[in-house]
């Protein structure tokens, strides 16, 4: 069977999206102390300045999530998810080539990431699409469980 997907901006704090953020946080939480974790809240998702991504699957089932968040410099991804019987289709690369389109849209040609060092398959996807690992940025401090990329579009780095 042929399944096809749906990708597009939506809001984070629909029932079934918020699910695929609690998901994401009962994966992360256990891997690293409570220092060491980077996701945002709800809260934060909802602001302006943030797109807000949703995978859905032919029947409309939300099975993947993204976020970026434009600031001044840069755009940061934060919420990068797909439901593990949902990858290796090309899924997340195709969220995240769709949240750098959209973020390009709106003017923004750099990108940045902080992603954990236990979590290889995302920052094989990150590099394969291109980031490069840098140091950190905005206000995130150096962390030994953090691996920090960024990728850029003929723009500087964010520093």
């Amino acid at each position: 069977m042929n399944r096809t997907v749906k990708i597009s901006l939506e809001r984070p704090d629909q029932s079934d999206v918020a699910v695929l953020i609690d998901d994401l946080d009962a994966y992360q939480k256990p891997l690293y102390p409570a220092e060491s974790h980077h996701g945002i809240d709800m809260a934060a998702l909802l602001q302006p300045n943030v797109m807000f991504a949703v995978v859905r699957d032919d029947a409309g089932v939300a099975i993947g999530c993204g976020a970026l968040v434009l600031n001044a410099d840069y755009g940061e991804l934060k919420r990068m998810y797909l439901r593990p019987q949902h990858r290796g289709r090309g899924l997340a690369q195709a969220l995240l080539e769709f949240l750098e389109v959209q973020a390009a849209a709106r003017g923004c040609h750099c990108y940045a990431l902080e992603t954990g060092i236990h979590q290889l398959s995302a920052i094989t996807l990150y590099e394969r699409a291109g980031y490069l690992r840098c140091a950190p940025f905005g206000a995130y401090a150096p962390d030994p469980l953090s691996v920090f990329m960024s990728k850029s579009a003929g723009e500087p780095s964010p520093s």
